[in-house]
């Protein structure tokens, strides 16, 4: 087992406020699986990987909980060990490029230091042209055209995929063994949408990497994972084998969430699931989907429910099922 985290718990504090988000998070993945993250829009699934690299904000609390990448204690590890992680084990691609690129640096200068970082951990002093050699390496491995030119820009010279393969190809970087991928598809246009998928697929193949795909995107874990874990408000509702989950889901959450989202056919465009999601200042104690839940029994609105084996390979947190 490559990655495990459990009974996670994430809070965020504001001025007058504790936001409880993650609620007793559970996950787990082998080596060289391809694990996807389904959940609408603020059920914290990237409070979910930036806890895994532990790069959440400063207003964040852990807690309780435990996330174990390896042989490595993620929350107990002290900064030196955090660095060597994050600069040879694990890369993130994350949501939205343009956020995550500094916007007064060309292309060259992130690139050089991620670079430079690295080999430095490994014991080699780079020279200027070893630089720029490995980074012309790493676009070509992108598929970026004109090496040369996207070095000499600035992030907001760049179309949204430019931008989003440049991102791919710092994480690939530092990605020796586990990529996390958080809705690597945010803000491109949809024509370039498939080629960075495709890209992702055949960069994750060759490399061998574990992954971590996070999105609201359910077309797109379908097609690009193995197994996958449904998170609401901060709780994972269900688990099972990628095919398993969308042919035969469980949790009525699973199943509105399959269900509303949109296709082209007769029946039209989904209605969507009704209701919104929970208030993270008093959320539900128990179940935290209960409020807009068709089948909700007096026992969901008061115990959180626990994990109940359906079968070897798919298990649901519902009190239908116990």
């Amino acid at each position: 087992m490559i990655l495990s985290v459990e009974d996670l718990h994430v809070h965020y504090k504001s001025y007058w406020y504790t936001h409880k988000v993650l609620n007793g998070v559970w996950l787990r993945m082998n080596e060289g699986e391809r694990v996807g993250i389904i959940g609408e829009t603020g059920s914290g699934k990237t409070t979910l990987l930036k806890s895994i690299l532990k790069v959440l904000p400063q207003n964040s609390v852990i807690p309780r909980g435990q996330i174990r990448f390896r042989d490595i204690e993620i929350l107990k590890a002290d900064d030196r060990v955090l660095a060597s992680v994050r600069r040879r084990e694990i890369g993130m691609i994350f949501q939205d490029p343009m956020a995550a690129l500094n916007p007064v640096f060309k292309i060259k200068d992130q690139l050089y230091d991620i670079i430079k970082y690295k080999m430095l951990a490994d014991g080699v002093s780079p020279s200027r042209e070893e630089l720029h050699e490995e980074a012309l390496r790493v676009l070509s491995d992108v598929r970026l055209p004109d090496h040369e030119r996207v070095l000499e820009s600035y992030p907001f010279q760049l179309s949204g995929g430019m931008r989003q393969r440049v991102m791919i190809a710092m994480a690939l970087l530092s990605a020796g063994k586990l990529l996390l991928a958080d809705e690597p598809t945010t803000n491109i246009d949809v024509t370039i949408q498939d080629q960075i998928l495709r890209l992702i697929g055949r960069l994750v193949k060759e490399r061998g990497l574990s992954t971590v795909l996070v999105s609201h995107a359910l077309g797109m874990v379908r097609q690009m994972t193995d197994r996958s874990y449904v998170l609401y408000a901060g709780d994972i509702m269900e688990e099972a084998g990628t095919e398993e989950l969308f042919e035969h889901p469980k949790h009525p959450y699973t199943q509105l969430l399959i269900a509303s989202a949109p296709r082209i056919s007769e029946r039209g465009i989904g209605e969507g699931i009704k209701g919104k999601l929970p208030d993270y200042r008093s959320p539900p104690s128990g179940c935290r989907f209960a409020p807009r839940c068709p089948f909700a029994m007096e026992k969901c609105y008061n115990v959180k429910p626990g994990r109940t084996q359906v079968n070897a390979d798919h298990t649901v947190a519902c009190h239908l099922y116990e």
